[in-house]
């Protein structure tokens, strides 16, 4: 297809997912030659594995802290960052990794639904905001711990526990006039029922990815191929 209109009247929901970041050099969830291999779910992102065993889930977050501190973010990354430049508030970026690539490329506001790696937050859940915390612990003593004394562990929601700011993201779905999906094998839940929701809200919807996602039906537009390759210059901004 060619070029996508986005009008002074559009507002764009974007979501994105582990295949923008897999562009970037860091394995997909689960991948089986990357940092999941070899890791059941159960072990290492579930409350149940935190409590059983910290020092094992902060072992393996720490492998993927320093894997995406070497990441680069990618041209799509790039590409979206500067249509949030055009665009401002009729913009908004839900992602579902846990890096910071959106931000390092200009990103300005993306909510990540899912967590962050370069956060930490108390396992006591006191109420205390998620500090910064781009450390690489070795061990369990290098951990450090929230002022109310509970222990700090990676910002990043296991399963099991719900998604971050759905309330925000259902609003700004309602609104959006274009949905555009990046990278995502439509599997995961809830994310994988945001396209649906757009449609309900008569929105066009697109994916991009280098294959079909589960949910394809549900798009408008299904673009096959490389995000980095695709993005860049597939908008036409009025």
């Amino acid at each position: 297809m060619g070029k996508i209109s986005v009008s002074a009247r559009d507002r764009v929901f974007v979501l994105t997912g582990a295949g923008i970041s897999a562009e970037s050099g860091l394995p997909t969830f689960r991948a089986e030659d990357g940092l999941w291999a070899g890791h059941r779910v159960e072990d290492v992102c579930t409350p149940r594995a935190w409590k059983r065993d910290p020092a094992g889930v902060w072992e393996f977050y720490s492998k993927r802290r320093a894997a995406a501190q070497r990441a680069r973010p990618n041209p799509a990354h790039v590409a979206l960052a500067e249509l949030e430049a055009r665009l401002g508030a009729r913009f908004f970026l839900c992602t579902q990794n846990v890096d910071d690539l959106h931000e390092r490329a200009g990103s300005a506001r993306p909510l990540h639904m899912h967590g962050e790696l370069a956060k930490a937050r108390c396992e006591r859940e006191c109420g205390r905001a998620p500090v910064e915390d781009r450390t690489v612990p070795q061990n369990l003593a290098q951990v450090g711990y929230c002022a109310c004394g509970g222990r700090l562990r990676p910002h990043i929601v296991f399963f099991g526990e719900m998604p971050l700011e759905m309330d925000r993201i259902q609003e700004e779905i309602a609104r959006a006039t274009l949905m555009l999906v990046v990278g995502t094998s439509g599997s995961v839940y809830p994310a994988a029922n945001f396209v649906h929701w757009a449609r309900q809200a008569e929105a066009r919807t697109v994916y991009v990815g280098p294959e079909a996602p589960l949910n394809a039906a549900a798009f408008t537009h299904v673009i096959k191929g490389m995000a980095g390759e695709v993005l860049p210059g597939l908008f036409r901004v009025e």
